[in-house]
Order: C-alpha cells, then structure tokens, then sequence
C-alpha cells in the first residue's frame, strides 16, 4: 500500500482571503515504512507574505522571487501523489489550500475522504492528549531538535513518524529474515522460543497410525509427505 504524507507552508491562514502556498513536502510511505522518496518545491504565491507566516516558517518574499509558481509545478505534484491515499496533519488546513491552488490551475479537487488526519486519529487513540506536531513528537520521543521553524517537508517527514507511531510503533512488519539479517538490520534483542525438554506422547493410537498411513499410501502412494516416518 502506498500512501503520500503531506505538509505545506503558506502565506496565511485563509485562502479565501487570497494566502497562497509557499512550501509543499512530501514523503512516500509503502506498506506503512518510508521509501525515502520525497517530493518537495518552494513556490512564488504571487503575493506578499505576511510577517506572522514568516516568523512560523522563516521564508521571505525574497527567497521566493525566482521560484515558480504552483501552477508550474503542479503536473509533477500531481504525478507524485497519484491516486494514492494521503496522511496530513490537520488536514482541513492543508487540503483547503490544495484545493484553492488546483481550482486556479483549472485541475480536480482533492477530496476530504482521501486524507488520513493525523491530529483526529491521534484524538482517538490518545484523548485529552495535546495534539499539535510538537506535542505529539515529544510524546513518542521522536526528535525534535532540527525544528527551529516550520518546513513543510521536514514536517511531513515528522509527521510520518507521527503516523506509524499512531499505527501501533515503528516495527509492525513481520520479520522473516534469518536471525542474522534481523540483528543486522534490526539492532534489537533476538528472542528465540524455548522448546521443550521433554517430547510431548504422541495421542494417536496404534490403530489411528494405521489407518492414517492405509489411507495416505492408497490415496497419495508411498512417497507422500504426510506419510509417517
């Protein structure tokens, strides 16, 4: 399964007002573990930014001058995420703001039931919980410490781990690997199953075996698997 984790950056909190994106990031999940495919572009809102935005992200009108704008680069957004789910951290926000940049570009909308929420699956699973990306980092101990300001793939990448942690943790794969390849790879303890000490007696009766043995080399011939040994 793959999914796409999304955050952007703005000028302002209301594209009805006339904000525009600033930021999009990116990252690609498969099967709930990141590939290290991202997908991420600063864009010119053709706009002022307002100074309450840049104290959050630290982008200026400046740096943005040479960079496109969204409708420039929205083939190659759009090719990114494909048809596949997205995982966003207050989705209303981020989605209203894709939207309003795609219906600009003369493209389709991206509907609400195709986003997984990360701030309303952690108010299930955690109530009472502060929810905000911070919050939720320092709760499941994930690193904070290249944060000073927002960015949108930085967060999107925080928000990743947001989610797998919401998931159940970051190790919900089955490991089928030799104990080898998992201590390897995994860093962690290895535990092997005990077996027993003593083998349990055997419940089928001698009359059982025959029958069973009868029915296996009659059926299947003599080099069945299923025959005793």
């Amino acid at each position: 399964m793959r999914e796409i984790v999304l955050d952007t950056e703005t000028t302002g909190l209301d594209p009805d007002a006339g904000h525009r994106i600033v930021e999009i990031g990116c990252v690609e999940l498969l099967d709930h573990f990141p590939t290290g495919r991202s997908f991420q572009r600063y864009l010119n809102p053709e706009r002022e930014m307002t100074a309450d935005a840049e104290r959050v992200h630290g982008i200026s009108n400046e740096f943005l001058k040479d960079k496109p704008p969204f409708a420039h680069v929205v083939d190659e957004f759009l090719e990114f995420i494909a048809d596949s789910p997205l995982v966003i951290h207050n989705a209303n926000f981020d989605l209203k703001f894709l939207n309003a940049e795609l219906q600009r570009a003369a493209r389709p909308g991206l509907p609400p039931s195709r986003a997984t929420d990360t701030m309303e699956l952690a108010k299930a699973k955690l109530p009472g919980a502060r929810y905000s990306l911070d919050e939720l980092c320092r709760r499941f101990s994930i690193d904070l410490s290249a944060r000073s300001l927002h960015g949108a793939l930085l967060d999107a990448e925080l928000t990743a781990q947001v989610y797998l942690e919401l998931l159940g943790g970051r190790q919900k794969r089955l490991l089928l690997s030799s104990a080898e390849e998992v201590a390897e790879t995994a860093g962690s303890e290895i535990r092997i199953a005990r077996l027993r000490s003593v083998q349990l007696p055997m419940l089928l009766t001698e009359q059982e075996r025959e029958a069973h043995s009868a029915f296996v080399i009659a059926e299947l011939g003599v080099d069945a698997v299923w025959s005793w040994s």
